[in-house]
Parts: C-alpha cells; sequence; structure tokens
C-alpha cells in the first residue's frame, strides 16, 4: 500500500468525528499573572495562591477564589493553573539579589540597630522583592519613609551613631534638587558620619525595572502635564482611573521582576551600598 494512499484509514473508525479541544497548557503562577475563568467570565490579576486555590482581584478591586488546576485562559489560550515547585534543599544558593547563602542562612536573625529607610512604598516593595532574604540574613530592617522633607527630623529621632547607621534610599535624587540639599545637610548635620543618603535617579522607581521586562523597547517620556504613572500606564494600556487602579498596575510590573537581573544598574548599586554601610559596624558570624 502506498505510504500516500488517502483511502489508506478507516474514516469510520471511531472518534473520526469527536471535536477536538483545545489543548490546556501547564501556566505557572506568578503575581500579577492575569487570568481568565471562562465560566464566571471573571478576569483578574494573580494575588497570591494558598491551600489549592488561586485568589485573583479584578480591575475594580473584587477578589475571587478558584482551585487550581484546568479551565482558565491567559490571554485568551487554555491553560492549567499551577502552584511554582519549591525547590528542593540545597547545599547552597542564590537571593534575588545574587548573593550566596547556606543551609539555614535564609533565617532571620536578631534585628541590628542599623536601619535603612525607604522613600516610596514602591521603592520599598522593590527592595523587598530583591534584598528581602539579604536583609533577613544580616538583620537589617527595612522602614518606610513617607517623604525626604521629614527626614531631618527622622535623623534626629533615630540618633544614629556607632553600630546605630542609618541609611536612607531617597526616591528620584538629582543634582540640585531640593532633595538634594536636604539630604546634603543631613550628611553635614552631627550625625552625619553615620548616615548615608543615596537615590536612584529616575523621575519613579518603575524606571528602575528594565523596561524589556513590561514588553517596552524603553521606557516612554511622558509630557510634563500628563502625571508619569499615569501616561505609563496608557502606553501599558493598563487601567489609571484612580489610585488602586495605579497601585494593581505597579503589581503587575513588580510580579515581572524576579531578579536583580531585571533592574537597572543604579537601583542596584545604592541598595547594596547602603547594605553594607549599616552592617559596616557589625561582624556576622555563624555559631
Amino acid at each position: 500500500m502506498s505510504p500516500h494512499d488517502r483511502y489508506a484509514g478507516d474514516v469510520l473508525s471511531a472518534g473520526w468525528n469527536a471535536p477536538r479541544k483545545p489543548v490546556s497548557a501547564p501556566q505557572t503562577l506568578e503575581r500579577g499573572l492575569v487570568v481568565e475563568e471562562p465560566t464566571s467570565g471573571f478576569v483578574g490579576a494573580v494575588l497570591r495562591w494558598e491551600n489549592g486555590l488561586v485568589v485573583l482581584e479584578d480591575r475594580r478591586g473584587k477578589i475571587r477564589s478558584f482551585p487550581l488546576g484546568p479551565g482558565f485562559l491567559v490571554e485568551g489560550r487554555p491553560v492549567t493553573l499551577q502552584a511554582p515547585v519549591r525547590a528542593p534543599a540545597q547545599a547552597a544558593r542564590r537571593t534575588a539579589s545574587g548573593s550566596v547563602t547556606t543551609p539555614g542562612g535564609d533565617k532571620a536573625k536578631v534585628a541590628l540597630p542599623s536601619r535603612i529607610y525607604v522613600e516610596g512604598r514602591h521603592d520599598a516593595e522593590l527592595v523587598e522583592r530583591i534584598w528581602g532574604d539579604d536583609l533577613r540574613h544580616v538583620g537589617v530592617v527595612v522602614e518606610y519613609l513617607g517623604g525626604i522633607d521629614d527626614l531631618a527630623g527622622v535623623v534626629e529621632e533615630f540618633a544614629p551613631g556607632p553600630g546605630r547607621r542609618l541609611g536612607v534610599l531617597a526616591d528620584h535624587l538629582v543634582p540640585g534638587s531640593k532633595e538634594t540639599r536636604i539630604a546634603q545637610s543631613v550628611e553635614r548635620g552631627r550625625y552625619g558620619a553615620y548616615v548615608r543618603v543615596l537615590g536612584h535617579p529616575y523621575v519613579d522607581v518603575w524606571q528602575a525595572v528594565k523596561p524589556e521586562r513590561v514588553g517596552l523597547k524603553r521606557w516612554p517620556d511622558v509630557p510634563r502635564d500628563v502625571e508619569w504613572k499615569h501616561g505609563i500606564c496608557e502606553v501599558l494600556r493598563l487601567p489609571h482611573a484612580d489610585q488602586a487602579d495605579i497601585a494593581r498596575a505597579w503589581q503587575a510590573i513588580l510580579g515581572r521582576v524576579r531578579s536583580w537581573n531585571d533592574l537597572e544598574r543604579p537601583l542596584l548599586t545604592c541598595v547594596e551600598e547602603l547594605i553594607d554601610f549599616v552592617t559596616a559596624d557589625h561582624v556576622q558570624t555563624d555559631t
């Protein structure tokens, strides 16, 4: 029989007319992933997963939970949602910042007197995502700084000194700005030897994420009469009607950040220098 004989098969064999259903591809969960549950029509971004459930939040802030498994759509494709597989215990691993840890090395230590203050909630969330393991390992607590205008008072209250250093990560610290003058004044003050104020050069910390991670070749220039985050959301086609929308847009961007390699060098340099500064008086020993 010719291998190309079009009559070779039995066209009436069982299953010949069964509808061909799309095959669901496995989809590992990650925060910010947009998922549709077609039976209910609910569309939302992944907030978290726990106890065999995935928790989604839609654009209006409504939250629903669904069992993991098949029956979902991602970008119109059928998928089977599955939780990330936890890596087996190893002799050594790397944190999101690229640091090497040893068995038991990721356990939090008693907090040091030294602190790092981070201006801006999004900045603080990004620092936690990349350097959280490192900071817990060395026992450094990160605190949220609402605005650098309050920095002089914060420093006075903290009263830095030997073994009690204060590092500050400021938002959009550029030469000649009011924020730079405040930072320089603090560093020239009586606690200056034990205070280090550093800042990234970006309009917003969103720009510290490499644009390729969100599907852009470069972060666009936003007109001065348009609020920067709103302009970026326009380009990314993300809702931005209110602050809740902006928060969800940031979570979608943050969800694309997996390691230090997804961030721009200036932010990496600032944070690493601050960690070195606040731990300079403390010798970590393993017992």
